[in-house]
């Protein structure tokens, strides 16, 4: 591996330089994946030879149409063929949820997968972030993300279970008191790309409960949970009418010859496909614990395949990304250019023990100088040089929780200089979100964090960093009102009778309930109003322009630097000449 890889990672739209570049660059063998994450045990070297066997008929002929191949994925998981769609990855389908079912607004907890808040901003939507608590552990709290949804009059809710890039979790009682408290709006959106490495709840998917109710989406992987990102497959699960929708638009050999093979071959592997998740769940608790004992690591608490740390104090993440691949061929994610992140933030994927031994030692090594160059400087200078800035967004973050979302909204909306952090009260013990708990829905307890105290030498502290400031937005011509959905028609069909009992250690084949009438929404409360110092002007009802911020609120693009209705210049935020990914475009996790 050379020794200069900033290249590697400038060249790219992704987050980071695909498997295939970095092995041309190297002697012909990539560095050990912690940035990927997918399943390290699925499928069996057994099956990659039964596939190796196959190779010719596989990429010669063409595959079967897509409704063939769902059919076969429905049957091994019990699912209703009208009720699926599958796409060419999530971000297929993420991308046809956007153009067909968002029309003005989504609502995203941050930080979290990068399409979610880049794919609408990139159409035109106004994106309402619900910024996660570092004091809480990242953890979710769905009653407060529903006030905030409330007061911006967002139309499209996400929620990711569990999250990228902290792994954090939901149980499912909580995740449908939430869909049915969101029932009149436009679309809620359960992405549960990384649920089946959980272990927390048996059952902690609500896919059955999607198909019974007219505005849900969940959207579920099968690269990551079979190991195979490079086939590029997932599906989604909704009522007739959403499903049929999607995949009424998706072409009709939108599915490979690979995808094909292995979705036929899984009925025969089920056992093989439960232990692998055993396994990953296994080797998650020890690699939590032996990067827990690294003195001034953070790990924070996690039901996905892969561990969110925190790096000690003065350690700067694209200098320990590049080092660790230089030095150590070992290929980390670091999170700078995920909004709501910061390049102090690094995803880790689980990986077996003797390649978290390397992972340690390497950490080891750069963190605390045991090698030849001595330890990790905080200083950008000495790194790539490319940091990923974003000052602008823990700014936004501690500003928006800190002196309220009213204040902060009107400055922002008369073109005024955003009020200075330090000079916002604390509100609550965090310093979270000064709205109040949504009745009905559970209160999360914070999440625990597994931190160990720093080593006693003193660390240096990083240099400051200018404090770009947010540029004013433009508003829009008022556009016409958008012609309403046709309401969603039928139930779920019978479900198919049971199968071998191979398919039945897939966790989502449980059996599917008979179709039950539509249940009562949950009422949701009205959004208590703010003291009257902080309170901003209310826009006129109805839809909001593209680049509005709904009641006043704060747009993706706005913290971003653009107008909302165009992409995010290649310089990236306001004054960062290099950074490499303007707005995290194209990042594939």
């Amino acid at each position: 591996m050379p020794d200069n890889v900033t290249s590697l990672f400038r060249s790219t739209a992704a987050h980071s330089p695909s498997m295939a570049a970095l092995t041309r660059e190297s002697d012909g063998a990539g560095p050990v994946d912690f940035c990927i994450p997918c399943n390290p045990y699925f499928p069996t070297p057994a099956m990659f030879d039964e596939m190796a066997a196959r190779l010719r008929d596989i990429i010669t002929y063409y595959p079967s149409s897509a409704d063939t191949i769902t059919a076969e994925l429905c049957s091994l998981l019990r699912l209703p063929p009208q009720c699926v769609a599958m796409g060419n990855g999530s971000t297929e389908l993420i991308t046809w949820i956007d153009h067909l079912l968002v029309r003005e607004s989504l609502a995203v907890p941050v930080p979290t997968f990068g399409r979610w808040t880049d794919q609408p901003m990139e159409t035109g939507k106004r994106v309402d972030m619900f910024p996660l608590q570092e004091s809480s552990g990242f953890a979710l709290d769905l009653a407060q993300y529903a006030e905030f949804i409330r007061a911006r009059g967002t139309r499209v809710a996400v929620v990711c279970n569990p999250n990228n890039p902290d792994g954090g979790f939901l149980h499912k009682h909580a995740v449908v008191q939430f869909m049915d408290a969101m029932a009149d709006l436009d679309l809620v959106v359960i992405d549960e790309s990384f649920l089946e490495f959980a272990d927390a709840e048996n059952e902690p998917s609500v896919v059955q409960e999607a198909m019974l109710r007219p505005n849900v989406i969940v959207l579920r992987s099968l690269g990551k949970n079979f190991g195979l990102h490079g086939i590029r497959f997932g599906y989604l699960v909704a009522n007739p009418a959403l499903a049929g929708r999607v995949r009424s638009m998706l072409p009709k050999w939108n599915l490979n010859s690979f995808a094909e093979y292995v979705v036929f071959m899984l009925k025969e592997h089920g056992a093989e496909y439960a232990r692998s998740l055993h396994q990953v769940r296994r080797d998650r608790m020890d690699m939590s614990g032996q990067l827990s004992s690294l003195p001034g690591l953070t790990v924070y608490p996690s039901q996905g395949n892969f561990l969110f740390v925190r790096l000690p104090v003065g350690a700067e993440g694209t200098v320990v990304r590049d080092r660790l691949l230089t030095e150590h061929r070992i290929l980390v994610r670091e999170c700078g250019n995920k909004i709501g992140s910061s390049s102090r933030f690094l995803r880790l994927v689980v990986r077996p023990q003797v390649d978290v031994r390397r992972l340690v030692s390497g950490l080891e090594q750069v963190l605390y100088g045991t090698s030849r160059r001595g330890a990790a400087v905080p200083e950008q200078a000495t790194g790539t040089g490319y940091s990923s800035g974003t000052a602008a967004v823990d700014r936004l973050v501690s500003e928006t929780n800190g002196a309220g979302t009213h204040g902060l909204a009107q400055a922002a909306g008369a073109g005024m200089p955003l009020p200075a952090a330090a000079s916002a009260p604390a509100v609550g013990a965090g310093g979270g979100m000064p709205v109040p708990a949504a009745a009905g829905l559970p209160q999360p307890e914070a999440r625990p964090v597994v931190q160990e105290a720093p080593r006693p030498q003193p660390v240096p502290q990083p240099a400051p960093q200018p404090v770009p400031q947010p540029v004013p937005q433009p508003v829009p011509q008022q556009l016409p009102p958008p012609v309403p959905f046709p309401e969603p028609a039928g139930q779920p069909a019978p479900v198919a009778p049971p199968l071998a009992p191979a398919a039945a250690v897939f966790p989502t084949s449980a059996p599917m309930p008979a179709p039950m009438p539509m249940p009562a929404t949950t009422p949701m409360p009205a959004t208590m109003q703010a003291p009257a110092p902080m309170q901003a002007p209310m826009p006129p009802a109805g839809p909001t322009p593209p680049g509005v911020p709904a009641r006043g609120g704060l747009t993706a693009a706005q913290v971003r630097g653009t107008d909302g209705l165009s992409m995010a210049p290649a310089t990236g935020w306001p004054g960062a000449q290099s950074w490499p990914e303007a707005a995290g475009m194209g990042q594939a996790g």
